[in-house]
C-alpha cells in the first residue's frame, strides 16, 4: 500500500530521511536503504539540505524507487527557476517518484558554496500552485502538457519558538493546504507535552500531521539545540539523562525510539532524522518496537 493510501486510511506511517552522497559513490546510500527496507513506508530525500552540494534528490529518489522503496523528495525554489522546477517535476513522475515535500530552501550562509546565487523564482505557495497546474495538464505559461503527472504533496512547518510563532506557522500551513498540500511535516519533537499542545491547535487543519524525530548523537548536540533553538524544548532532564548514560550514543537511540512509541498515540506518522547516522536507523526502529 502506498504512503498516500496509508495516510488516507489513517494508518501510522514510518518515514526515514537519507541524504544523497556528496559524490558518485552510492554504496553507503544504497546499503543504508536496503537495511531498513520493509521496516519503513518511505525514504525522504532532501535536496542539497543545509546548502551542501550533493547528488540531486531526483537521482536519489530514482535509486530508492529502484530498490522497491517509496521515495519522497524535497522540492524548493532556492536553486532553480520555474522552468527547471517544472522540468524536474515531470522527470520525477516519469521516474516513478510521486511523493513530494515542498520546503523552504535553507539559507546559504552555512553553505559549502557561499558564493552561489539563490534563485527564489517561486516560493512555497508558488511551487504548490505550479504542481497543481502541472497535475491539471498545463505548465505555468499556460501551455498544454502531453500527459499529466500525478503527485502526493506535503509541506513543512518552520520551527517556532513560542505560541505566537506557532499560530503564524499554522496560518501559513492552512494556505499551503489550500494550495494543494495533503500532509504536514513538523519540526523535531523533544517534549511530548509541548507537542500535544501543538496538536490541539493543529487539529483543525484537516490533513495528517507527521512529526520529526531527531536522533540526538551527544550531549553537545543536545546542548546546542537547547541553546540555539529554544522552541525545540529540550529539557535539562533529557540532557542529564544522556550525560549520565554509560553509552551516550545508544541513549540517543533509545530516546528516539521512545519518542516514536509515544507519537504513535498522537500523530499519524513520524519522520526519523539521523543526520549522517543512517546506519543507526535500524536500532531506532528496534527501540521503538517496529
Amino acid at each position: 500500500m502506498t504512503i498516500q493510501k496509508r495516510l488516507q486510511n489513517r494508518e501510522f506511517v514510518i518515514l526515514a530521511e537519507m541524504n544523497t552522497p556528496k559524490g558518485v559513490d552510492i554504496s553507503r546510500f544504497m546499503t543504508d536503504a536496503r537495511r531498513i527496507k520493509g521496516r519503513i513506508d518511505g525514504i525522504v530525500i532532501p535536496d542539497m539540505d543545509n546548502g551542501v552540494m550533493r547528488m540531486s534528490a531526483l537521482a536519489g529518489g530514482a535509486l530508492i524507487q529502484q530498490q522497491g522503496i517509496e521515495a519522497i523528495i524535497h522540492v524548493y525554489g532556492r536553486d532553480r527557476n520555474r522552468m527547471a522546477l517544472q522540468g524536474d517535476l515531470l522527470a520525477a513522475h516519469v521516474l516513478g517518484i510521486q511523493n513530494l515535500i515542498v520546503v523552504h530552501g535553507d539559507d546559504m550562509a552555512n553553505s559549502d558554496h557561499r558564493t552561489a546565487v539563490p534563485v527564489e523564482d517561486l516560493d512555497e505557495l508558488g511551487l504548490l500552485a505550479a504542481i497543481r497546474s502541472l497535475q491539471g495538464g498545463k505548465d505555468l505559461a499556460g501551455f498544454d502538457l502531453d500527459g499529466q503527472p500525478e503527485f502526493h504533496v506535503g509541506c513543512q512547518l518552520a520551527p517556532f519558538a513560542d505560541e505566537t510563532e506557532m499560530i503564524r506557522e499554522l496560518a501559513l500551513a492552512k494556505d499551503k493546504i489550500a494550495a494543494g498540500a495533503a500532509f504536514i511535516v513538523t519540526p523535531p519533537v523533544f517534549d511530548m507535552s509541548q507537542f500535544q499542545k501543538f496538536m490541539h491547535k493543529a487539529s483543525n487543519l484537516g490533513v495528517p500531521v507527521i512529526p520529526t524525530v531527531f536522533l540526538i548523537k551527544s550531549v553537545a548536540v543536545a546542548r546546542y539545540i537547547a541553546t540555539h533553538e529554544p522552541g525545540a524544548h529540550i529539557s535539562e532532564e533529557l540532557i542529564r539523562r544522556i550525560r549520565k548514560s554509560s553509552d551516550r550514543e545508544m541513549e540517543g537511540v533509545k530516546i528516539a525510539g521512545e519518542t516514536i512509541s509515544q507519537l504513535r498515540k498522537t500523530a499519524q506518522g513520524v519522520l526519523i532524522q539521523a543526520m549522517g547516522w543512517e546506519h543507526r536507523l535500524s536500532a531506532i526502529l528496534d527501540a521503538a518496537g517496529i
